[in-house]
């Protein structure tokens, strides 16, 4: 039985993906490293010291440092996102629709936790969530499983009494998993790329989602 929902935060909920590249664009030219769409589809839902790692490995630099460059991104993602991102399509009504079943809500975002929160107030949905974590605060962030998992367990419930909503691989690989019903809301430009039919369930936009037909491991999945 289906007890609780969890979401990704950036890209899934408010339409932040675009000032993250911007602001990834705009500090890595300090190193002279230009990202690319290829790029920004392999790194979409990293978090930045992850997004770094990869860069690094492909095109090295010395300086300025891993952290130097991790805070100019968050400063400038911050500031644009809270200041102009709005809520994806269907997300505030699917998280009122949700409310109203009874489910525990949640946040596991690979964000920081100020980020998370300034999130939520902006979109005006604080008070549908009983509660909300950061992979920051894990040893390991997306992909791993470590922040599905410790939500969960501040909700009080089991990863498999979980739906869990992502919009990146990285992060439907951590949902999948911790062992929770995903659902895959790809962007358009990747809704058909193959490493998202390791979900549940795909949908196009949270407005596709339906509760009693989407919350339980489908019969095809269990047979193979």
């Amino acid at each position: 039985m289906i007890k609780a929902a969890i979401f990704d935060m950036d890209g899934l909920l408010i339409d932040s993906e675009p000032m993250w590249h911007q602001a990834a664009h705009e500090v890595m030219k300090k190193v002279n490293f230009e990202i690319t769409d290829a790029l920004k589809l392999q790194t979409t839902g990293l978090s930045i010291k992850l997004f770094l790692d990869f860069c690094h490995k492909i095109q090295p630099w010395n300086t300025p440092s891993f952290e130097e460059l991790e805070k100019e991104i968050l400063e400038k993602a911050h500031t644009l996102i809270l200041n102009n991102a709005n809520a994806m399509p269907g997300a505030i009504e699917l998280l009122k629709t949700l409310k109203a079943e009874g489910l525990k809500l949640a946040v596991a975002s690979a964000s920081h936790m100020d980020l998370i929160e300034g999130v939520l107030e902006r979109l005006n949905i604080t008070e549908y969530f009983d509660t909300w974590h950061s992979g920051e605060l894990e040893e390991f962030t997306k992909p791993h499983p470590a922040v599905y998992l410790t939500t969960a367990k501040k909700l009080g419930v089991l990863p498999e009494e979980c739906i869990a909503f992502e919009d990146s691989h990285a992060g439907l690989r951590s949902a999948h998993a911790a062992g929770m019903v995903t659902i895959s809301v790809p962007a358009a430009e990747v809704f058909k790329d193959p490493k998202f039919d390791m979900a549940h369930y795909k949908i196009s936009s949270l407005e596709k989602y339906i509760l009693s037909e989407m919350s339980g491991v489908p019969q095809n999945i269990l047979e193979n």
